[in-house]
């Protein structure tokens, strides 16, 4: 827009949280990619695209629809009604979630729990907007934070208190402390977000002793924990992933975020959410929280897309409602890819080298999507920017995922939407863009 163009609005009378930069970053992220098109990206987390199949998506709606007719005894006429009109607010494909948990996970979840959600970002919304009840309520969440969190934080007008990650993924000393601070500071914590497996950005998990210690401490401090967990299924080494959160909760602490996007399909926009907790209604009755979110969800989205539930019920299906099982492939890909970075990040970097390369780490994840690379200097916007541009290569300055603006000496590689050749090729540029920026800062 042209400065002389007529204007009828200023940012100053929209929502503050418009000019948050959590809001602007994964537009600008997008931007550049489309700017750049020729570099090779080792940014964007979407799954690997090889696999995709527009058959399977006819196969798997066929399928369900026959689950309908055969499983469930709808006739023809409500089957097709099922699919094709406005549909339950809390979804038709809860009860293949819960028993696709219930194999995978070890969770055993009420299907009347789960409210099916138009992805992820919305469950989490819905979340965040139920539990933010007034001016003192805050969220802790675990830093560096997944920035969809952050952005829909500052929706709902819910401040968001980071939490030390340490060396285990989370730093239940910091964690106690911010509780204690937040309540002597007159404020109210409603909950704790965290990605305990392979988290983004980070890639780091909390082992099994720490998720059991993390449950104690939300018990005594009596706090909700916010478990998103959308890369679990990815873990590169062999023998038994840890329990989730949801698992291990007795106490129903965990309420759970799940997606599909990297599990079935990312254009099928469906998440979900476990919300079992009881809370009491003013006529004496107690009911889960998931018919609280599912009242929020009816004025938002009013429903998940039938069309787009029964893709992932179908898929759910034929594979037993295991997605461990229908996720082979993709398990694979991402492991040789993860491997491969860090491999090559090794022969770039070697150890015991002076120069450039003694200044550069990286994190070495047992799975999932995210490496993070730190060097010496500050990565920032512009040098991303410059980087594609100049070097033909994509990645994500970890800055978008703090909540400050203190400089942050470090990037994120994704690695799971290219092919070792890609990686191979980005590497290569990403190495000559560190040596090339080493020396100007030096000299």
């Amino acid at each position: 827009m042209s400065a002389a163009e007529p204007v009828d609005l200023t940012v100053a009378d929209l929502h503050p949280a418009l000019g948050d930069p959590a809001l602007t970053s994964m537009n600008f992220l997008n931007e550049v990619s489309e700017r750049y098109p020729a570099a090779v990206s080792l940014a964007a987390g979407r799954p690997y695209e090889e696999f995709f199949d527009l058959a399977a998506v006819h196969r798997h709606l066929d399928t369900f629809h026959r689950h309908l007719v055969d499983d469930l005894g709808h006739p023809p006429e409500q089957a097709r009604r099922v699919l094709l009109q406005y549909g339950r607010t809390k979804g038709i494909v809860h009860h293949l979630i819960a028993r696709n948990l219930a194999v995978d996970e070890g969770i055993a979840v009420d299907p009347q729990d789960v409210v099916v959600t138009v992805g992820c970002q919305e469950a989490m919304f819905l979340v965040l907007r139920a539990l933010r009840a007034g001016p003192t309520d805050v969220l802790l969440a675990v830093a560096p934070t997944y920035v969809g969190l952050t952005g829909a934080a500052r929706l709902v007008d819910l401040p968001v208190w980071p939490v030390a990650p340490g060396s285990s993924g989370v730093d239940l000393t910091d964690l106690a402390d911010q509780l204690h601070r937040a309540r002597s500071a007159g404020l109210r914590p409603r909950a704790c977000y965290l990605m305990p497996d392979f988290a983004n950005p980070s890639g780091v998990s909390i082992d099994t002793a720490h998720r059991r210690r993390l449950l104690e401490l939300a018990t005594q401090e009596d706090l909700l924990l916010l478990e998103d967990n959308p890369y679990g299924l990815f873990h590169s080494e062999d023998g038994p992933r840890p329990p989730t959160l949801k698992a291990m909760d007795s106490g129903r602490r965990v309420v759970y975020l799940g997606s599909f996007a990297k599990t079935v399909l990312p254009g099928a926009r469906v998440g979900y959410v476990v919300a079992d907790q009881r809370v009491a209604l003013p006529d004496g009755r107690v009911g889960p929280l998931a018919d609280q979110l599912a009242m929020i969800k009816s004025m938002v989205t009013v429903n998940t897309s039938p069309i787009a539930q029964a893709v992932i019920g179908g898929r759910l299906l034929e594979h037993g409602c295991s997605l461990v099982a229908a996720n082979t492939r993709e398990r694979s890909a991402y492991t040789r890819n993860l491997r491969h970075l860090v491999a090559g990040l090794t022969r770039r970097f070697p150890p015991g080298e002076d120069g450039a390369a003694a200044a550069v780490r990286w994190t070495v994840p047992a799975g999932g999507f995210f490496v993070v690379v730190t060097v010496p200097f500050p990565v920032d916007d512009a040098l991303l920017d410059r980087s594609a541009r100049d070097y033909g290569v994509l990645w994500t300055p970890m800055a978008h995922f703090y909540d400050d603006s203190l400089p942050v000496h470090a990037l994120r590689l994704s690695v799971s939407a290219v092919t070792p050749e890609q990686i191979d090729v980005g590497l290569d540029r990403l190495a000559a863009l560190i040596t090339d920026e080493v020396a100007r800062r030096a000299g």
